[in-house]
C-alpha cells in the first residue's frame, strides 16, 4: 500500500489536483440540478457498465436529458447502437424502463436523500441495485458519486488493478459479489482515510494515474 499511497501524494501535489478539485465541485453541484438532469446521469451509469466512459459519454451528449426522458425504446437503442455500444438492446430496455420512477416528481432524489440519512449512503446504493436494473454496486455507486455523495467506492478494473499491483488486494476477482465487492470497498476506504481524502476523491486520482485523464 506504500507505494500506492507515495503516488497518490506525488500527484496530489501536481496540476491534476486543480482538476480534480473542479471536477468534485461539480459533483457537488449536482445536488441543486432537476430530476430530468438526476435522471439523465442515471442512464449514463447504466451505459457505463461494461463499456467505455468515453462511449457513455457520447452517447449522454446526443441524447441528453430531454431524450433519455422521452424518446422511443428504438430511438434510444440507435443512438446507443451508433457509437458502438455493445449492449444496445438491453441498455435502450433499462433506460425507458427506469423512467417508472422519474413520473413521480423527484423521486429519485427524494429517495437517495432520505436513505442516506436514514442508512448512509450505502443504504441510498441498496435501493438503486434493487430498483434500477442495468445498476450494480460499482454503477450505483459511480451514479451516487457524480450527484454528490462521495462515500462510497466505485470499483471498475482501473480501480481494481492498481489495487492488486499495489498488494492491497491479492487477486482480481472475476466477478464481483455483494460480499466481494463490500471487502474491497472496506480496504479502499482505509486507503482513503489514510489519505485524508473522501473515496471520490481517490478513485478520481487513481483514475488519473491508470488513464491519464480526470473524467466524471
Amino acid at each position: 500500500m506504500r507505494k500506492l499511497t507515495e503516488s497518490v501524494k506525488k500527484l496530489k501535489k501536481s496540476k491534476v489536483k486543480i482538476l480534480i478539485d473542479k471536477k468534485l465541485k461539480e459533483f457537488e453541484a449536482f445536488k441543486n440540478k432537476n430530476n430530468k438532469d438526476w435522471f439523465c446521469e442515471l442512464c449514463f451509469c447504466i451505459l457505463t457498465a461494461n463499456s467505455k466512459a468515453k462511449t457513455a459519454i457520447n452517447i449522454q451528449k446526443e441524447v441528453r436529458a430531454n431524450g433519455f426522458c422521452t424518446w422511443c425504446l428504438n430511438d434510444i437503442k440507435g443512438a446507443i447502437k451508433k457509437y458502438k455500444h455493445r449492449f444496445h438492446n438491453n441498455k435502450a430496455k433499462f433506460i425507458v424502463e427506469a423512467r417508472k420512477h422519474l413520473n413521480i416528481k423527484d423521486k429519485i432524489k427524494k429517495v437517495v436523500k432520505q436513505k442516506g440519512q436514514q442508512d448512509g449512503q450505502s443504504g441510498a446504493r441498496e435501493w438503486l441495485v434493487k430498483n434500477i436494473k442495468g445498476l450494480g454496486y460499482k454503477e450505483a455507486s459511480h451514479f451516487l458519486r457524480n450527484v454528490g455523495y462521495f462515500d462510497v467506492a466505485i470499483l471498475d478494473r482501473h480501480v481494481l488493478n492498481l489495487m492488486y499491483e499495489d498488494g492491497v488486494i491479492k487477486e482480481i476477482p472475476k466477478t464481483l459479489s455483494k460480499k466481494k465487492y463490500l471487502e474491497i470497498e472496506n480496504k479502499f476506504l482505509q486507503l482513503a482515510s489514510k489519505l485524508g481524502m473522501s473515496p471520490a476523491e481517490l478513485d478520481l486520482y487513481l483514475w488519473s494515474m491508470k488513464t491519464g485523464v480526470v473524467l466524471k
